[in-house]
């Protein structure tokens, strides 16, 4: 079809990419983070990396605008603040680190260590003692220093405050604000970059439609769910997609 040209897609693999779009919509409106985690897992049956990105960070920007209605209340924007100072100073510490480690193998090893203590979380592990201003930002130094070296930046942060025992409305409202402020800085530096072109529009025009419907959704689910059922779910979902990131790397080694 004539439309299907502006997309440089089939029908199949436009239909693919709507689905996976919605359900990581979906996890976004409950979670309050990882649609970036669930495209690059989906898009890259797909696409290359070099236009799964500018793609994503799009959609990222839009689905944090579309969440505001229902997570501005629960903002800690004291701690978003704090953890925003280490991602700035982590992320060219990341790109720096990109030219002497293997991208690859640092990725490896966040999953390990995300699935260790995702599993010592749900044996009930906390640790409130943490929550200090030195900790939040080594944890932005942290997760940008990882955001740079393999696009994982949000877990850190997301275990940080499980870790802490935070409140889940808290958790989803803070990672939101969070991402949001990241993926515009990131979305400029890929636009003045030139990687942000014209196809990378047309692809993500259509999707916006579904991003509020899932968020919906999402928030449904959130506000339905009690505190310990949240955080399983969180647990499983971080489980879930570092295994899933230890495989595909060990895949193409």
């Amino acid at each position: 079809m004539e439309v299907l040209s502006y997309f440089q897609l089939n029908l199949v693999e436009v239909c693919f990419i709507f689905c996976t779009v919605f359900i990581a919509s979906i996890i976004r409106g409950f979670n309050g983070f990882g649609f970036s985690a669930i495209c690059i897992s989906g898009f890259s049956f797909i696409l290359p990396a070099i236009e799964i990105v500018p793609l994503i960070l799009i959609l990222e920007v839009l689905i944090s605008i579309f969440m505001i209605p229902y997570i501005w209340n629960k903002i800690d924007w004291k701690f978003v603040a704090k953890i925003l100072i280490g991602i700035i100073i982590g992320s060219p510490i990341g790109l720096f680190l990109l030219k002497y480690l293997s991208s690859q193998t640092t990725h490896l090893s966040v999953c390990l260590i995300i699935i260790f203590f995702s599993v010592l979380l749900m044996r009930g592990y906390s640790n409130k003692k943490i929550n200090n201003n030195y900790v939040k930002f080594f944890t932005g130094l942290v997760s940008g220093t990882l955001n740079s070296l393999t696009t994982l930046g949000g877990m850190p942060v997301a275990l940080f405050l499980l870790i802490t025992n935070i409140q889940p409305a808290i958790i989803r409202g803070s990672l939101a604000a969070l991402f949001f402020f990241t993926d515009i800085y990131a979305f400029a530096i890929s636009f003045f970059a030139g990687i942000v072109d014209t196809i990378t529009i047309y692809r993500a025009i259509p999707l916006i439609i579904i991003l509020p419907i899932g968020i919906f959704i999402g928030d449904k689910f959130f506000v339905k769910s009690k505190k310990e059922t949240y955080r399983k779910v969180v647990f499983y979902f971080l489980i879930f997609i570092s295994i899933f990131g230890v495989f595909r790397i060990i895949s193409n080694f």
